[in-house]
This record gives structure tokens, C-alpha cells and sequence, in this order.
């Protein structure tokens, strides 16, 4: 090397060499970077997401569960077949839900211990459901024993660990979300590097021969300049998509997903409320259990929909979290009409006003419950399309960048050995 180093073809052989190597290595880092970026932006559409929204739907299924099994409870010996359908397609659901969320986890991690809580204890729920329904056609008063035993199942162990199973997908899709809109630093500064090396390799090569152009070295100059920029556009596009995700769609699903939740747990509560009657107090036995519960999930609710009228960005999505406000408004004045006249000792009244078909705390729910589905799936949508459109921008870049890299290395060879023939 010190030899050849030491004429001009050897030096223009070791140069030739030298931009060969980094107009390679620049291609191969870009490639290796950028796939690893795809890889993350394609789990974020097609496996992060879909994950952290079933383990929602998880919970949602169990809460809505417990409070149909409330319901039908209350409406005496002969259930309504709508409500029982709604029991029981809800445990369908979270049954068909927790098969597809144990396919999809490794089974030394913590969710899949969840999973495993939730599939222990979920038929140990639904038998103390049976037995309460089953009490309840008899007359028996032990089934609203058996009913506060099954929301004390749902309460202490099923819906915990559904938490902690939602908490855990969403933070693998903040995971992957980071990942895949990570800067690929390396390659950029790799890229600049190359360029600015070809340009002084032409310099060099024109103010010792007085050639303006080198074919060869243009050639891999331009493929560089070409695998830099789209770099660049690129992961910028993947960045302003990924990040639109997560502002107008992400942020806002959790948030829903939240408002949706303690709307169950409120109105179950509200339904135990009136099967307990009083039977169950707070630690410091001063206050009813389930009116308590009551309070806090409704001002959870009331903070929630708060934020997700922030995060609204327009009316498709607004305008459901909207009704959803001025629906909880009214269920709040509808319950506390129910209590009064609970309180003044007209129970079958009161039950009426619960779980009656119109102007009742069950209607208001349901309607709030629909309003909250429909932002959902608003959300959903957005998400879906921003985030598909930040995966698209990095499509076919890890391929082109070998390409060019190819393209470019041939050109610095071809542009040495133009010089070098000068000198056979």
C-alpha cells in the first residue's frame, strides 16, 4: 500500500477502492436500518395496534359482561332474551379474543400470565353467574349473594389483569411506534460522507487532468445523492404519517377506550347498587360499596370524554364525544331521580327507572355507549390510514438503496479505471 501510495495509479487505485467501500457500506447501512424501521412501522399496523385494541375489547367485553349479568339479574326470574344474548356474546367475545392474544405472546412474559389469569378465572365467573340466575328463578335471595360473589371475581381478578394486558400492548405499540420513527442517524450522516467524498474525489480528478466531468464518478455521485434524499423524504414521510397516528388516532383511541370502560364499571355498579341494597359498604362502613364506585366511575367518564373533545380534530370525531356528554349529563339526572325515589322506599320504582326501556339510566347508557362506539371506530379509521400512509412512505427503500449502491460502486470503479487508463 505504502508502495503503491506512492505514483499516482496507485493512488487512484486506492481511491477507486476506497469509494467503492463507503458508496457500499452507505447502501448496506441504509438498507439495514430501514428495514429495521419498516419492520417496526408494519408491527404498528398490523400487530402492535390490532393487539392493544382486542386487549381493550378484552376489558370492554368483561365490563359490559358484568353489567348485562346486573341487568338481567334485576329484571327477575324471567331474564330478557336480549340482555342474556348480550351476556353471553360478550363472553364469547372475550373468550375468542384471549385465544388470539395467547397465539400472539411469548409465553414466559407477563401478559401471557394475565392471559392465564383471565382464562383460570373467567369460568369460575360465569358458573357464579349461572348459580345466581339460577337462585334467582327460584326466588331464592341467595342469588344476589352469588351475583356480588361474580362482580367481586370480575372486580378483584378478571378485569385487573385485563388492565395490566391492555397496559402491556400498548406499551409494545409505544415500542414499536418510537422504533419505527426513529431517525436513522447513521445512514444520514454515512450519506453525507459518501457525497462530499465523490465531489472531492472529482475535484481532485479535474484539477489534475483539467476534465470537468468524470462519467463514472457523476454516476455514482448522483445514485448517492438519489439513496440520500429518498432517505431523507422518505423517513420524513414515514415520520409526519406515524406521528399523525399517533396525535388524531392513537392518543384519542385511548382515551375512548378509557371513557368506554368506566361507563361500564359505572353502570354495573349502578345495577348492584339497586340488586345489594345497601347490604355492601365501604371499608369505613359509612357509604354504600357500589353508589361509591358509582361516583368514581362517572367522574373518570365525565374526565375522559373532557379529553377526547381536546383531541377531536374535527367533526366526524367530535361530534360522537359530544352526544356522549350531554348523554352522561342527562344519566346523571336520571340517577339521581332513581336513588330519591329508591331512598323513598319505592323500590319497584326505582328499578323502573334503572333498567326500564325508556327515560331510564339503562337507556342514557346504552346511548352513551353507542356515541362511544361510533368515535372509536372514527379513530380507528384514522389511525389505520395514517399510519398505512407512514408505512407506505418506506416501501421499496431498503431494495433501492442496494440498488444504487450497486450502481454507485460500479461508477467509482468505472470512473477510476477511465484515469488509470490513461496510463496503460
Amino acid at each position: 500500500m505504502r508502495a503503491e501510495a506512492t505514483t499516482e495509479p496507485g493512488r487512484l487505485l486506492i481511491l477507486g477502492a476506497v469509494l467503492a467501500a463507503l458508496v457500499v457500506v452507505f447502501g448496506a447501512v441504509t438498507a439495514y436500518e430501514v428495514s429495521d424501521r419498516a419492520a417496526a412501522a408494519d408491527d404498528v399496523v398490523s400487530r402492535s395496534q390490532p393487539l392493544s385494541a382486542d386487549a381493550a375489547d378484552i376489558y370492554r367485553s368483561l365490563a359490559d359482561a358484568d353489567t348485562a349479568a346486573a341487568g338481567g339479574f334485576l329484571a327477575g326470574a324471567q331474564e330478557p332474551a336480549d340482555v342474556r344474548e348480550r351476556y353471553e356474546r360478550d363472553i364469547t367475545t372475550a373468550s375468542r379474543l384471549l385465544i388470539k392474544a395467547a397465539a400472539n405472546t411469548d409465553g414466559s412474559s407477563r401478559s401471557a400470565r394475565d392471559i392465564a389469569t383471565l382464562n383460570e378465572h373467567l369460568p369460575r365467573y360465569t358458573g357464579l353467574v349461572e348459580r345466581a340466575r339460577a337462585a334467582n328463578r327460584q326466588g331464592l335471595p341467595l342469588g344476589g349473594a352469588y351475583l356480588r360473589y361474580a362482580n367481586q371475581q370480575m372486580s378483584t381478578h378478571l378485569l385487573p389483569a385485563a388492565e395490566r394486558l391492555y397496559e402491556a400492548e400498548t406499551a409494545r405499540l409505544d415500542q414499536d411506534d418510537r422504533s419505527a420513527r426513529g431517525w436513522p442517524f447513521l445512514s444520514l450522516a454515512l450519506g453525507v460522507v459518501v457525497v462530499a467524498a465523490l465531489l472531492r474525489a472529482q475535484r481532485r480528478t479535474y484539477l489534475r487532468t483539467n476534465r470537468v466531468f468524470n462519467r463514472g464518478l457523476l454516476a455514482a455521485t448522483v445514485a448517492s445523492t438519489v439513496m440520500l434524499l429518498w432517505l431523507a423524504a422518505g423517513h420524513t414521510l414515514a415520520r409526519a404519517g406515524l406521528n399523525e397516528a399517533r396525535a388524531h388516532g392513537q392518543d384519542s383511541l385511548k382515551v375512548l377506550n378509557e371513557a368506554r370502560i368506566n361507563s361500564l364499571k359505572a353502570r354495573a355498579n349502578e345495577n348492584l347498587t339497586v340488586v345489594a341494597r345497601g347490604a355492601v359498604l365501604t371499608a369505613d362502613g359509612k357509604r354504600d360499596k357500589y353508589e361509591t364506585e358509582y361516583g368514581t366511575g362517572m367522574g373518570k367518564l365525565s374526565a375522559a370524554l373532557a379529553e377526547a373533545g381536546r383531541l377531536a380534530d374535527d367533526s366526524a370525531g367530535g361530534g360522537p364525544v359530544a352526544d356522549a356528554v350531554q348523554r352522561v349529563e342527562e344519566w346523571k339526572k336520571r340517577h339521581e331521580d332513581a336513588r330519591d325515589t329508591d331512598d323513598a322506599g319505592d323500590y319497584e320504582g326505582a328499578l323502573a327507572k334503572v333498567i326500564g326501556v325508556e327515560d331510564s339510566t339503562g337507556e342514557s347508557f346504552d346511548q352513551v355507549d353507542a356515541a362511544l362506539k361510533k368515535a372509536l371506530a372514527h379513530e380507528q379509521g384514522e389511525f389505520t390510514r395514517a399510519a398505512e400512509d407512514g408505512r407506505g412512505a418506506l416501501t421499496g427503500l431498503p431494495v433501492g438503496a442496494g440498488a444504487l449502491a450497486v450502481v454507485g460502486a460500479a461508477g467509482a470503479i468505472m470512473g477510476i479505471n477511465r484515469r488509470l487508463s490513461e496510463y496503460r
